[in-house]
Parts: C-alpha cells; sequence; structure tokens
C-alpha cells in the first residue's frame, strides 16, 4: 500500500487499526505487521504469520543477511500442494527447502522433505526481521549497472502527490541496458509531466528517474485480481513510447 494512502486511511478511520498484509496465490498469507508498528515501519509487511516461516535465500539456497534483498520463500499449512494439472509449473515453484535449512526447523509430524513455494518475488529484512517487499524478481529493471523496483518508482511517484495511478516499467536502451518509463492513468489538479519530473530529481538517484512519462487519460489496465497489470500496460503503451512527455 502506498505510503500516502496508508495515511490518508489512517487520518480517515483514526479508531481502526490497520493492519498491513502480504500474501501469495500460493499460500493464501504469509506476513503482517501488527497496528502498533505502522508509525515505525510503515513501509514493512512485517513478519511471518503463525505457523509459518518465511525466509529469504540467495539463488544458492542461503540465507541473505540483513538489508540483502533475496528471494522469499514460505514453508508452513498454509503453502498449497500445487498448481492444478499444471505439474511443470508445480515443479518451478514448489519445491523442497535447501537441506541447510531443514534442521533449523523444529517440525514433527510432517512429511520430509517438506514442499515450500518459492515466491518470485525480491524482499529484504531489517536488522529486527521485518520484512520489506522490494518486487517482482521479473518485473526488475536493469539500468545502468542497477536494478530499479518499478514499486520503487511508483511510490516516489505517488509521494509527489502529482499523479492518481501510476505503472512503472522497463525497455530495452542500447547504453544503460533499459530505461525506465512512468506510465500515468491522469494528474491530479493542475499537475504535469515536467513537474513531476522535476520532483522525482529532487528525491531519487538519478538512474531511477524515468526517462519517459507517458499520460494515459484513463484508468490502467488490471489483472484479475484488480492489480494494475504491469504486462499489459507495457504491451498497451510500447508503440507510443516514442514522443511521449
Amino acid at each position: 500500500m502506498p505510503k500516502a494512502t496508508l495515511e490518508r486511511l489512517r487520518e480517515e478511520l483514526p479508531a481502526t487499526r490497520v493492519y498491513l498484509m502480504y500474501g501469495l496465490t500460493e499460500a493464501f498469507r504469509a506476513t503482517y505487521l501488527p497496528p502498533d508498528e505502522l508509525d515505525a515501519r510503515p513501509d514493512s509487511i512485517g513478519k511471518a504469520i503463525p505457523n509459518n516461516e518465511v525466509f529469504v535465500l540467495r539463488e544458492d539456497g542461503s540465507p541473505c543477511a540483513p538489508g540483502e534483498p533475496g528471494e522469499l520463500v514460505q514453508r508452513g499449512p498454509m503453502v498449497a500442494m500445487g498448481y492444478w494439472n499444471d505439474p511443470v509449473r508445480t515443479a518451478e515453484r514448489f519445491r523442497p527447502l535447501p537441506e541447510r535449512l531443514v534442521d533449523s526447523i523444529h517440525v514433527r509430524g510432517l512429511p520430509l522433505p517438506e514442499m515450500a513455494v518459492f515466491s518470485g518475488d525480491t524482499v529484504k529484512t531489517d536488522q529486527e526481521g521485518y520484512l520489506y517487499f522490494v518486487g517482482r524478481r521479473d518485473e526488475m529493471i536493469k539500468t545502468s549497472g542497477y536494478r530499479v523496483s518499478p514499486m520503487e518508482v511508483e511510490e516516489a511517484a505517488y509521494a509527489t502527490d502529482l499523479v492518481q495511478e501510476c505503472c512503472a516499467f522497463g525497455v530495452p536502451h542500447e547504453a544503460m541496458g533499459e530505461s525506465i518509463v512512468l506510465a500515468i492513468s491522469d494528474f491530479k489538479g493542475k499537475g504535469s509531466a515536467a513537474e513531476l519530473l522535476t520532483k522525482l530529481k529532487l528525491v531519487c538517484p538519478a538512474y531511477m528517474v524515468p526517462a519517459k512519462f507517458v499520460h494515459l487519460g484513463s484508468t490502467l489496465p488490471r489483472n484479475q485480481n484488480g492489480k494494475i497489470d504491469r504486462l499489459a500496460v507495457r504491451v498497451l503503451l510500447t508503440p507510443r513510447e516514442e514522443g511521449s512527455q
């Protein structure tokens, strides 16, 4: 949830205890942030829900250090058995935990090797073990030698309070690898791409500032879960990139 949305929600519902949560289709729910932690870490997705464990792993299956991005892997009773009638995709996402982690799990009565779900999401932890969502591994933008999460760009755009909805993605670039495009449903008030660019340059490192802005003038495409469909936005707008502002 964008910080601006969270702040507005808390202003409108001051007596409501807000629980930020993160979950996978393959496991229903993975983490939650208690309401009393909102002020200290409003951008965190919290810690694992009871009776489940969440790991942040490197490519070789070893645990990441605090602050080091890695893949979120979940084990526990919420994890599904796999995808219905799709053994290929099941084998990609549902795999045994690395052996080095099994010895640290004190569980009785579970089949071994226990299957875990490898989310495809990149996250990191702080020194206290709270998790922070970075982005989908297959959506990361590789630009100028950096890996940029589209969500980082979108959060910065929302924080300017100039845009209604936005969606960032990368497009091939000969020199940078990829350049960043920010699609915008509409601007708030008299906001403009020029004003947005100026504000983003003040708060973002140069490599994270979008190279192009595309003003769609309508709502952004969404998937069946109601989320903005980044791939659909990219397909829709790629032909329009040249000459956009």
